[in-house]
């Protein structure tokens, strides 16, 4: 049977414009409020400088060349060029200030959604998929800074500069204006109708684009397992499908607005048809104030009010993509962050190593319980295993150590104290994790296993990766410690990877220390090494190991079986084999 393709089932919303986003927005401009003023003000002179030389053409044409004035024809160009030339200095100068202002506002945005990333729990990332986490603080915060340093600009210029010729054609022709008013309407309720038709379309391309975009970061992070499985062609054929689904889309966006030229054109000559027609009755009336140079200057005026107009237009439809980019990236700056300090947390000092857990119970999602009403106790120093099937709670046990998720009842607590009444950083700095999958940043193994202690001298970090062993690695690398390491330690293998980020946690010498899965990712002779180097650092530190690998447990001082919510089995190796229980099955079916 083919796979079904998913990438298409996510929900398509129609977004409108949603003014309370960008009333949001206000609180990132005020520390540019002076820059916006004055930008604003640049912007109201360019725009009347820009309505002088219709002016002076219609002097030009009704005065000027019936008087044969030839010095006063040489002082209106010459003026003319001046008007130019400071109009053009102006936009420049005001879009090199609205741009270093939006780049201010886009800074503080990324800074809020980075910082904000940084305190969510692990629930919030567990909840979304990483390419769409990817897609949010990447491409939507890229639209937005293109919008506040290029968009808003020209959207301010239309703006002014549709109020000031409204101004100025109404001083010279209110007959005449009302004409322009009359042509450029219903020529922008036209445009503003297929406008809306290409917002529903461009939302939905959005969406397209956004799964498009997950699809190709999850094929890349999942490149070897897409090779292994022999999936290339299969995943080749799903984003050819998935990019048709979004040009097809593009494309169809495309052929609505390709008709805005010929009905601005089409408005663009009626109306222009129409002054005309005006001014030769007027002047067969005998009203000379329509002249030719009245006429001529209207028609510039048309064309800078309508000119502007249609831009608004265009801007009109990207403002729902902006108000969509600005929701999706205030979700994350507003996702609660359900672990932080309460008031008045204590620091976690001295820590000697007891940790109990209280009638805890706990759920992923709410009323489907992994654990309940578990009671655990250790005494400091004491090495506690974690066994049982996948998924019936080991890593969720050392998970409500460091906080990462929180019990829903009972406590768990350190030394007495619980963990939800101290502070993160001291808790976390007390409680070392090494994960199943390391993860190595990008930067030279020294920096890599400083990462956790940044105050840590070279010689603290070369001497906590040589008692694991990690140096009879490391040694091997062309630069040795400073052997620049790609992301996610491309290039290293998986023992590699796993020595390294153990000799982090060396270095950070935590009072509790959690294994988790630390083990199953090496290979019997690199475990081997490590053997010796674990008994040093478990030595009066209390530990907590889970390993699927029985070998490296069976001196804990207690292992536990972890089953149907809660502590199945407990005791140490030789009293649970002679139980014969869950954790002798276990033991005898991987030996």
């Amino acid at each position: 049977m083919a796979q079904k393709n998913t990438y298409f089932q996510n929900e398509i919303i129609y977004t409108k414009i949603d003014i309370h986003q960008f009333k949001r927005i206000i609180r990132y401009i005020l520390p540019f409020k002076k820059v916006f003023m004055l930008v604003f003000v640049l912007m109201l002179f360019a725009a009347i400088v820009s309505m002088v030389p219709p002016v002076l053409l219609r002097r030009i044409i009704n005065e000027t060349v019936y008087s044969k004035d030839t010095k006063e024809l040489l002082v209106i160009i010459i003026g003319m060029v001046i008007l130019s030339g400071i109009e053009i200095a102006i936009t420049y100068v005001q879009q090199i200030m609205m741009g270093k202002l939006g780049h201010g506002i886009i800074a503080d945005i990324r800074k809020d959604v980075f910082y904000r990333l940084q305190e969510l729990s692990f629930d919030y990332f567990d909840s979304k998929p990483n390419g769409k986490i990817v897609v949010r603080v990447t491409e939507y915060v890229n639209n937005l800074a293109n919008f506040f340093t290029n968009t808003v600009v020209q959207l301010l210029i239309y703006v002014v500069k549709i109020v000031t010729v409204i101004f100025f054609m109404l001083a010279i022709s209110p007959r005449l204006t009302l004409i322009v008013i009359c042509t450029v309407v219903p020529m922008m309720a036209i445009i503003l109708f297929l406008r809306s038709i290409v917002k529903k379309m461009f939302s939905r391309l959005r969406a397209y684009n956004s799964n498009r975009t997950a699809f190709a970061v999850e094929s890349i992070m999942g490149e070897k397992i897409i090779k292994n499985s022999n999936r290339g062609d299969v995943n080749r054929r799903i984003l050819m499908h998935v990019h048709k689904i979004c040009a097809d889309q593009w494309r169809h966006i495309y052929e609505i607005n390709q008709l805005n030229t010929p009905i601005t054109e089409i408005f663009w000559n009626l109306g222009t048809l129409a002054m005309f027609a005006v001014a030769l009755v007027a002047v067969l009336k005998g009203d000379m104030s329509m002249n030719a140079g009245t006429v001529v200057a209207f028609t510039s005026y048309m064309s800078i009010f309508s000119g502007p107009i249609t831009q608004i237009a265009q801007i009109i439809q990207q403002l729902a993509q902006i108000t969509s980019d600005l929701e999706h990236v205030f979700d994350t700056i507003d996702s609660p962050v359900e672990i932080k300090d309460k008031p008045g947390a204590e620091t976690l000092e001295g820590v000697k190593g007891t940790v109990d857990l209280n009638d805890i119970t706990f759920a992923y999602d709410k009323g489907v319980n992994i654990l309940e009403h578990v009671n655990l106790h250790v005494k400091p120093g004491e090495t506690i295993a974690l066994v049982g099937p996948t998924g019936a709670g080991k890593t969720t046990i050392i998970n409500m150590l460091t906080r990462f998720y929180d019990v829903q009842e009972g406590s768990v607590c350190i030394d007495g104290k619980d963990v939800r009444d101290v502070t993160l950083e001291s808790l976390r700095n007390q409680v070392g994790v090494l994960m199943q999958d390391p993860f190595i940043f990008k930067g030279n193994v020294l920096e890599n296993i400083r990462y956790g202690k940044l105050d840590a001298t070279d010689e603290e970090c070369i001497e906590a990766a040589k008692k694991i062993h990690a140096d009879l690695c490391i040694d091997k690398l062309p630069g040795g410690y400073m052997h620049e390491l790609d992301e996610r330690g491309a290039g290293l293998s998986a023992g590699e990877k796993q020595m390294i980020s153990f000799a982090r946690i060396v270095l950070k010498n935590p009072a509790v220390i959690i294994l988790d899965e630390a083990t199953s990712s090496i290979d019997t002779a690199t475990e081997m090494l490590i053997k010796d180097a674990l008994d040093i650092i478990t030595k009066d530190r209390t530990t907590f190991i889970v390993a699927h690998r029985l070998s490296t447990i069976r001196n804990a001082d207690r292992i536990l079986y972890i089953a149907d919510k809660g502590i199945a089995e407990e005791g140490s190796h030789e009293e649970l084999m002679a139980k014969k229980g869950l954790y002798y099955k276990l033991s005898t079916a991987s030996s």
